[in-house]
């Protein structure tokens, strides 16, 4: 672009679209106005609307999730940036690389402390790459340029520009530059690809962590064929981001858990573990057992420099794209294999056979149709009526907490862009990132797995599906209560006294929240109807509820 003369709402519009992006989710008020007079210029720019700004960052989180690529979204000055923290932490951790920004007053009219204002760059710092305020119309490309390139360069996340309302009404001539986009495809050194090489051969009992960076780099059948090549048993890792690791594959041994007794007893049979892209063991309560067991070596490759090394000493560290290092890491693995170690690797993966996560999930299906009868509806028994209706290429977006052990261990995860959890452990993104998502892909069904709790931090996003005629269908699981913490409770405090847990008096009617935002929906309480109400509401193409009452799981009253 070379210089041109235009207003600076016009200006940040033209280089957004300049850098890649097509869409921007918004809530819009009144320090907005120059923006949203200038969006109906460029028609090439989606504007997508979200009811409250917690759900305008949720709908672009799911959206760069998707795509890894660039997504805008605006929210309104102070209070509707502290309405979004929380979905812009969920960001942080998924890695996603969002352009936020906020309208702000006049360039010097804070000093007066009006209505809504508040400095935002401090607000928004702790969360994100980088925060800036524009402050000369002039500096508007540079600032942009920084805070694209800064969001999308490897490990990705997001970043957080104020806009005030004098530099966007302002007209200047001005020099747009064009965008940087930093090559971060690099992989380990010839030396270190020889001496990883040499130590995973040398392993008799290999384990592997693979995490959400495999599937972001589209590697699953590099990374299947590495397992097999060490013979290696391999465990999705602790957050759920997203597929990480095909769960049919003979080697998958399903999710890795954050029980930290339980991880410790797991990686204790294994003589060094690989860490592939993932964190190293990301544990959430805390306990008294330390999950690595502290004789296990470990390698670790991610683009996340942070953390190599964070919490366990690691034997080899290196920071590096996972793409560039299997690709160049695999020939050198197959030349070196001797057939002796080609023959323990073969038994190996046989021998995982009788435990891996095909395995496991077969007996589970087995015990859980013991419960197809029962009344209320076993939430075991609902995963697997849904896991067996759903289409081949649908995308499941997963935001339940008690119902998310049987999800894992029935829901099988082969494509690498078709499954998507909670990342940060904060809930609200599965409502809204529903929407994201469905907008990236919109020639895939999109099925939201949503628990009753989860479901109220962002129910809102209902009326922008309806809205959109977006292909999701919700399946609100719905035990009338905090059971996750009810659970926690009993587990970690021995006691069953649960204040401020149930949700029944009065009880919500999520079908009749949908229909009052304009979606189609259906309350399932026989265990018998599961199936076909879910066909049916799948086969209608459009945004759907399905609200399936399941027990509370402590024996309350029905």
């Amino acid at each position: 672009m070379a210089i041109q003369k235009m207003t600076g709402r016009q200006a940040f519009i033209k280089l957004l679209l300049d850098e890649g992006v097509t869409h921007m989710f918004g809530n819009p008020g009144t320090t907005e106005l120059a923006i949203m007079e200038a969006v109906p210029q460029f028609p090439e720019l989606t504007y997508v609307l979200g009811l409250q700004e917690s759900i305008v960052v949720g709908m672009a989180d799911g959206f760069a999730r998707a795509t890894n690529k660039l997504v805008a979204c605006n929210l309104h000055c102070a209070p509707g940036l502290g309405h979004a923290m929380g979905a812009i932490y969920s960001a942080k951790f998924s890695g996603s690389p969002l352009l936020i920004t906020a309208g702000q007053y006049e360039v010097g009219y804070g000093l007066q402390e009006p209505l809504l204002y508040e400095p935002l760059v401090p607000m928004a710092a702790p969360l994100v790459k980088w925060a800036f305020e524009v402050t000369r119309l002039e500096d508007l490309p540079r600032i942009i340029r920084r805070a694209a390139k800064i969001a999308r360069t490897p490990p990705m996340g997001p970043v957080f520009i104020s806009l005030p309302g004098s530099v966007l009404d302002e007209e200047a001539e001005i020099e747009f530059g064009f965008p940087t986009v930093v090559d971060a495809a690099v992989r380990p050194s010839d030396t270190a690809l020889k001496q990883i090489a040499q130590t995973l051969l040398a392993a008799k009992k290999p384990v592997i962590v693979a995490g959400r960076e495999i599937a972001n780099a589209d590697m699953f059948a590099q990374a299947c064929e590495l397992a097999e090549l060490l013979g290696a048993a391999v465990y999705q890792e602790s957050v759920p981001y997203n597929a990480r690791y095909p769960s049919s594959h003979p080697t998958c041994m399903g999710d890795l858990t954050r029980n930290q007794k339980k991880v410790r007893q797991t990686l204790e049979q294994y003589d060094h573990l690989l860490c592939l892209g993932a964190d190293l063991l990301r544990m959430s309560p805390m306990s008294t057992v330390e999950p690595l067991p502290p004789e296990l070596p470990v390698t670790h490759i991610t683009e996340r420099d942070w953390e190599l090394g964070k919490n366990y000493s690691t034997a080899t560290a290196v920071r590096a794209d996972v793409k560039e290092t299997l690709l160049a890491l695999l020939p050198i693995l197959r030349a070196a294999r001797t057939t002796e170690q080609a023959q323990q690797a073969q038994a190996r993966v046989k021998e995982l056979a009788t435990r891996n996560w095909s395995a496991a999930r077969a007996k589970t299906r087995q015990d859980v149709a013991a419960s197809a009868n029962a009344k209320p509806i076993d939430q075991r028994y609902l995963v697997s009526q849904l896991v067996d209706v759903l289409p081949k290429d649908v995308i499941v977006v997963d935001e339940t907490l008690t119902a998310a052990p049987a999800i894992s261990a029935m829901l099988p995860m082969d494509d690498p862009h078709a499954y998507y959890g909670l990342a940060s452990g904060g809930l609200g993104f599965g409502m809204a990132g529903a929407v994201g998502v469905s907008l990236a892909h919109p020639k895939r069904q999109v099925v939201a797995t949503i628990g009753d709790g989860s479901a109220m931090y962002s129910i809102q996003s209902l009326w922008t599906a309806a809205h959109l005629k977006l292909p999701i269908t919700y399946v609100i699981i719905n035990n009338r209560s905090y059971r996750i913490i009810k659970e926690r409770l009993l587990a970690m405090r021995g006691t069953d006294q649960f204040v401020a847990m149930d949700m029944d008096n009065p009880a919500i009617d999520f079908a009749g929240v949908a229909k009052s935002m304009g979606m189609p929906s259906r309350l399932v309480t026989d265990p018998s109807q599961i199936a076909t109400v879910l066909k049916e509401a799948l086969a209608s193409g459009g945004p759907n509820l399905v609200e399936v009452i399941v027990a509370r799981g402590f024996g309350e009253a029905t």
